[in-house]
């Protein structure tokens, strides 16, 4: 079943339906794996360097705990992902906003998998507010998107 997309965005719904597709059959550990991956690529491309935001630094280090086996206590994430949503509430720079939104769905995907769609689903939407909705560029987002899953279920084998 097609995941919903819960924020309004312009985007390219060939590569999200294939992304929805895969992600259909991917593990939760590793669709943490990929939403992380993806708020790290898009503060990257911001040029923010998260290691210097304690809420960011912690939030990922939480969820990375849960991967290994659940060594992280599920409201530890939600803490840790409510902190980052906070930062974003603060800041009235609508590009960071909505990457540290990114961030904190790719956090949380440690408490509920649909969150790892949402934070893809935001950093499409940063690209569109970089880019003024250039679909190509949106376009490139996405299959990045879709290439990371597959290399994540690649490298750990994990689909369902």
């Amino acid at each position: 079943m097609a995941t919903k997309q819960k924020i309004k965005i312009l985007d390219d719904n060939n590569f999200r339906a294939e992304i929805d597709e895969l992600y259909e059959l991917t593990d939760q550990v590793d669709l943490a794996k990929w939403s992380i991956s993806i708020a790290k690529h898009i503060l990257h491309l911001l040029g923010i360097d998260y290691n210097l935001v304690n809420e960011i630094v912690e939030g990922f280090h939480s969820n990375e705990l849960w991967q290994q086996y659940g060594n992280s206590r599920i409201q530890d994430v939600r803490k840790s992902g409510f902190a980052v949503h906070r930062l974003a509430r603060e800041t009235d720079n609508e590009i960071y906003k909505t990457a540290l939104r990114a961030v904190g769905q790719a956090i949380s995907s440690a408490h509920m998998r649909e969150h790892s769609m949402v934070a893809s689903d935001y950093a499409t939407k940063v690209i569109g507010l970089l880019t003024s909705n250039d679909i190509n560029a949106i376009s490139n987002e996405r299959e990045w998107q879709l290439n990371e899953l597959k290399r994540v279920i690649k490298k750990n084998k994990n689909i369902l």
